[in-house]
């Protein structure tokens, strides 16, 4: 069954099997909103040939991948808790029921573990696939996480390994030469290929956060998330906290096998698409934190400099252009 068979109020009507009972009846979603808690907003865009093709990952896969991308970002603001998503499709009338129905089904998967829904939509034909999702959640006041909160002296954290994603997608596209392919194990090369289709959002991060929040210690943390490299994420937060960044080259998050590729060192910096949380704390959180979540790292600090400006600690070297991170218009 194509698209251009079902029409469009077929298809809000299949769609809607998605959603709880009744939530796609209306123009809008309504929500209540809570006392003393900031309702957080953020869309994101995934085109075709941009984002995602079929050649590295089938619709279930997109569909959690881009709730996961959505869910990383209100993570990266500090959210404890997720209302649910409006997801926009795009798609030319020859589409397959099929391949949106995976979609949506892997937009459910993602968002089930964090008690989230699919609160509605729109869908529109036009001659590429594309998804455009609003990602609604909640911080209590004063609790957000904001990348303009660092200072100088405060530790950076990356919540887990950069890298592993980028490395998926070098596999899924056979961009590596045999032999070193057949040099990696099959677990680093599940595990990068389950890093690049289905990346889990660090909520659990913020949960550690404040469990770890030392007593008497006032909520400020600086912060991003790492969807477009780590070195991006880091100069965000520099810039952003009128500071400049240290990174140490013996304390980069990657892992020991994706260290040994000459390539690896590169995508671990700016390969991106990692959705890892990275945080600026004062030391004594920091120290904490790095106590309450097992594959937390810190990777350097904040220091007076150039806003913006990151440097191997090591050597005082401005990291290269190469190493900056994803651009959407390269």
């Amino acid at each position: 069954m194509l698209l251009r068979d079902l029409g469009e109020w077929e298809l809000l009507r299949r769609l809607a099997a998605f959603a709880p009972p009744g939530q796609f009846n209306d123009d809008a979603a309504l929500l209540n909103a809570r006392s003393g808690r900031q309702l957080v907003v953020n869309t994101d865009v995934l085109v075709e040939g941009v984002h995602f093709s079929d050649r590295t990952m089938g619709p279930a896969d997109l569909g959690w991948r881009a709730a996961a991308a959505n869910l990383s970002d209100l993570a990266a603001m500090g959210c404890t808790s997720v209302a649910g998503i409006t997801v926009a499709l795009v798609a030319p009338g020859t589409t397959a029921w099929s391949w949106v129905e995976g979609v949506y089904a892997g937009l459910l998967d993602a968002l089930e573990p964090h008690g989230a829904v699919i609160l509605g939509g729109d869908c529109s034909s036009g001659s590429e696939r594309l998804l455009s999702i609003t990602a609604l959640g909640q911080v209590a006041a004063g609790e957000a996480i904001r990348r303009c909160d660092g200072h100088p002296g405060d530790w950076l954290v990356s919540t887990g390994p950069h890298g592993l994603s980028r490395l998926g997608l070098a596999l899924l596209q056979n961009e590596l030469e045999a032999a070193v392919t057949a040099g990696l194990s099959p677990e680093l090369q599940q595990r990068a290929i389950r890093a690049h289709q289905r990346p889990v959002p660090r909520l659990d991060a913020v949960a550690a956060l404040h469990r770890s929040r030392p007593g008497g210690l006032a909520w400020r943390v600086g912060g991003t998330d790492s969807s477009d490299g780590l070195v991006a994420a880091v100069a965000a937060i520099a810039a952003t906290s009128g500071c400049g960044a240290v990174l140490e080259r013996s304390h980069l998050p990657i892992d020991p096998e994706l260290a040994q590729l000459t390539t690896g060192e590169r995508w671990c910096l700016g390969g991106g698409e990692d959705f890892e949380l990275v945080l600026a704390l004062a030391p004594a959180w920091a120290e904490a934190l790095l106590a309450a979540l097992p594959d937390a790292r810190r990777i350097g600090s904040l220091v007076e400099a150039k806003p913006g400006l990151v440097c191997w600690q090591e050597n005082g070297q401005p990291l290269t252009a190469a190493e900056s991170g994803f651009s959407h218009f390269r």
